[in-house]
């Protein structure tokens, strides 16, 4: 399995294990979009809570040159740990939904 397989791999089992938890109140769902071809990988919340509607991103990530983009992180624990955890290096994780003058103060990749 090369590099971009096992980023590949590795975005979809994270967002998997978020997207197969239940929402925590009203009727919401969690669904996992994946777009290997453009290399998209997110979980939209659609539903009902408390009579209003919810439907938006709770996560986006993007591989661009090599690199995982978190374009949004709505998951509370951060995905960027998932992402360490299962061995992702530092190097190669940009934390997009951060300003690019803020990004070399961060441990991360910058683009």
């Amino acid at each position: 399995m090369d590099n971009l397989d096992n980023m590949r791999t590795i975005i979809i089992e994270a967002l998997r294990y978020y997207a197969n938890l239940r929402y925590a109140t009203g009727a919401v769902n969690r669904l996992l979009i994946i777009d290997k071809e453009s290399d998209n990988y997110l979980i939209l919340l659609e539903g009902w809570e408390n009579q209003e509607r919810v439907h938006g991103c709770l996560v986006h990530l993007q591989i661009i040159n090599d690199k995982i983009w978190i374009q949004r992180d709505g998951i509370e624990e951060g995905i960027a740990t998932e992402l360490l955890a299962a061995g992702i290096p530092k190097n190669k994780i940009v934390l997009a939904f951060k300003p690019e003058y803020i990004r070399p103060l961060t441990e991360f990749a910058v683009k």
